[in-house]
């Protein structure tokens, strides 16, 4: 039995140390034992090789010698080589045991994870509970005895309107944010290269603006911003850290805006959530309300990258459509947008990707092989995102 390192046990070595203990003492004899019986030609060959002992019996002398020790030292031994068995199997014990720990804490790992994705909600649900519930308190306090609430908060039938369903996934989508798309800090510091391309702008549109990240780095920047989203919880978390931003449906919000009142324009992840006809719509209203030179980025996942595809934008049930990025290029240059420029993002690990094979012996074999994982790397473990960075003409 060896373990993984290959490394022989001490079982397997105390095996072999008896088997040579033994064949020691049975080979030290040159010429071997007397026969005990046997034909004449066996007693013949065993007196002639007695014979030839006598010639060389320093030898066997020394031969007797060197079994007497080990003999002795077998015995010394013993029971150390009893105790090495002991150890092995303690420790094969253990190996066990540890095994079995290590599915336990994978199992408890897995509920840890579950637990805090439901915390999680259960948290975003009461902050918004409480804040619903002082918006109530608030409205009620002007109206007198017999005041009818309006038929839009209380439903044609008097009885609670259902929530719309964005707002039902509010809360909810908050903690699949936190969970899925990274950290605040992660966001961050992937925003970090958008906001140093709007240095000198002022009147930034953050569409989607989610938690706040992208309007941060613009105001440690001295950047002038707001950020504009459907999610009541994501607005709030956002005013919540001095920042400016509002409830609004994108292409209201620019169809509202003066031409050329904007400085740039910025939509993380967000074009993936969009109809087609919505999108371009939306294109055309920013290209009116953006001045001039105007930086604009829209950063999406990159569909042209199947793990990104199948591990990202499926697993979010709020995406309606990918975009490849030669068609969000083409969408920005037919809505008047120039210098369009696609840029790659998060590149998947290289230590993780089909790695190449190595070896003169393989021959053509090997450079086939190469060559077709460099077509799959391309094609399944290539950037997880790109953004289109384009300037108002």
């Amino acid at each position: 039995m060896s373990d993984e390192a290959g490394r022989t046990s001490p079982i397997e070595t105390n095996t072999a140390y008896k088997e040579l203990v033994d064949r020691l003492n049975r080979d030290w004899l040159f010429g071997g034992a007397a026969p005990a019986s046997g034909s004449l030609k066996h007693r013949s060959l065993y007196r002639i090789r007695r014979f030839l002992a006598r010639l060389v019996g320093t030898q066997e002398h020394f031969n007797a010698s060197v079994v007497q020790f080990v003999n002795t030292l077998n015995e010394a031994a013993g029971p150390a080589l009893g105790a090495l068995d002991d150890v092995e199997r303690h420790r094969e014990a253990l190996a066990a045991r540890e095994r079995r720990m290590e599915g336990e804490m994978a199992r408890m790992r897995a509920e840890h994870e579950e637990l805090r994705t439901t915390l999680g909600v259960l948290r975003q649900s009461n902050h918004d509970l409480a804040r619903e519930i002082e918006r109530a308190r608030g409205a009620a306090a002007p109206l007198g005895a017999g005041a009818v609430l309006p038929a839009a908060v209380t439903g044609a039938a008097g009885s609670p309107a259902a929530p719309p369903p964005v707002a039902a996934l509010s809360h909810k989508y908050v903690g699949f944010e936190d969970q899925f798309r990274g950290s605040p800090e992660d966001i961050r510091a992937r925003l970090i290269p958008y906001a140093d391309l709007f240095a000198g702008a002022s009147d930034v549109l953050d569409v989607g603006c989610g938690r706040g990240e992208f309007l941060a780095l613009l105001a440690e920047r001295g950047i002038s911003a707001r950020g504009i989203d459907v999610n009541e919880s994501m607005v709030e978390v956002c005013r919540q850290k001095g920042l400016s931003a509002a409830r609004e449906d994108a292409l209201a919000y620019l169809r509202g805006r003066p031409a050329g009142s904007l400085g740039g324009l910025l939509a993380a992840q967000v074009v993936e959530h969009l109809d087609p006809g919505y999108l371009t719509n939306l294109l055309d209203a920013a290209w009116a309300a953006l001045r001039p030179d105007s930086v604009v980025v829209i950063e999406t996942i990159n569909p042209a990258c199947w793990f990104a595809f199948f591990e990202s934008y499926i697993r979010d049930i709020t995406h309606v459509r990918p975009l490849h990025p030669d068609t969000l290029k083409y969408l920005l240059l037919a809505s008047g947008f120039e210098q369009v420029e696609i840029r790659y993002r998060s590149p998947y690990p290289e230590h993780e990707k089909l790695q190449r094979v190595a070896g003169a012996s393989l021959g053509d074999a090997a450079d086939v092989l190469n060559a077709n994982a460099e077509k799959i790397n391309r094609l399944l473990f290539t950037h997880l995102d790109y953004a289109a960075v384009a300037r108002r003409a």
